[in-house]
């Protein structure tokens, strides 16, 4: 087994906290400048008090290849809102303002922060008040294009594991990740369908021969109820795609978000921690 490396963040302190109170935790995943970048801020300030033990923020990039429609089409409108990874940054400087504690995710491809420079990307992410990264196109093979660096600059590299990864592979994947393992619990992209509890529960135990980080379970969890059955097997509830189309869900003729799409968000968000709070009591 591979024992938890890394650095020590917000991240490693959360997971410790939700062990020490026998709970799974919350993941919620929002893309930064979706709708717009004003109330993607106002909704991410919010998310921490509506009940998400940790925070994923998505860097939209043009071309999010292992995503389905919901979040490619979120990815899509922060562009479009004009949304960079610079502001995305911005994001994370006002969300430490107000909480010093709950921790951020950053989560994309290597492109953006290719073309921002790896160096100054890490810098200005450490500053800002990120505490982990995941970038779903750079494989364990790459590790030190930014896996490495990262966790050098005092940041957690989480890596993703799925039902097609093998025993052989496993222990490749888990080598240098700190933080926690992101489970897919489903083959594909995200947002289509939904994983079944069990299976989920028999994956997680396969990963946890291999290391002792804490298990994120993400894809396909839509519900409280989904949630629930999730918090019971893992370590940690992921959520995306449903909160993604509440604010999709909540425009009008010409894209602009309606009145009340934060509070939805944020409803929803509740709803999920009830779930995920209840699961083991």
């Amino acid at each position: 087994m591979t024992t938890q490396t890394g650095p020590e963040t917000r991240i490693t302190r959360k997971f410790a906290q939700l062990k020490a109170e026998g709970r799974a935790g919350l993941v919620t995943f929002l893309t930064a400048g979706d709708p717009t970048p004003q109330l993607s801020e106002d909704i991410i300030l919010g998310i921490a008090e509506a009940g998400a033990d940790l925070i994923e923020i998505g860097m939209p990039f043009s071309d999010p290849m292992a995503d389905g429609p919901a979040i490619q089409a979120s990815s899509l409108r922060a562009l479009k809102a004009g949304m960079t990874l610079p502001k995305a940054l911005g994001i994370v400087r006002s969300f430490r303002k107000r909480d010093d504690n709950t921790p951020i995710v950053l989560m994309g491809y290597y492109n953006p922060i290719y073309i921002y420079g790896v160096d100054r990307f890490l810098a200005d992410a450490r500053e800002a008040g990120v505490d982990g990264l995941i970038v779903v196109d750079l494989p364990p093979e790459e590790e030190g294009e930014l896996c490495l660096p990262a966790i050098a600059a005092g940041l957690n590299f989480i890596y993703l594991t799925a039902p097609t990864t093998d025993d052989a592979r496993l222990p490749k994947v888990v080598r240098h990740a700190s933080g926690f393992v992101y489970y897919v619990s489903i083959t594909g992209i995200t947002g289509t369908r939904s994983a079944d509890a069990a299976d989920v529960a028999a994956s997680v135990a396969r990963i946890r021969k291999y290391t002792d980080l804490p298990v994120g379970v993400g894809f396909g969890i839509r519900t409280p109820d989904q949630a629930a059955a999730i918090a019971k097997v893992a370590d940690a509830a992921v959520v995306g795609s449903a909160l993604v189309d509440v604010i999709a869900e909540n425009r009008d003729a010409a894209g602009a978000p309606l009145p009340g799409t934060r509070d939805k968000v944020l409803d929803l968000v509740k709803a999920l921690a009830g779930g995920v709070r209840g699961a083991r009591s």
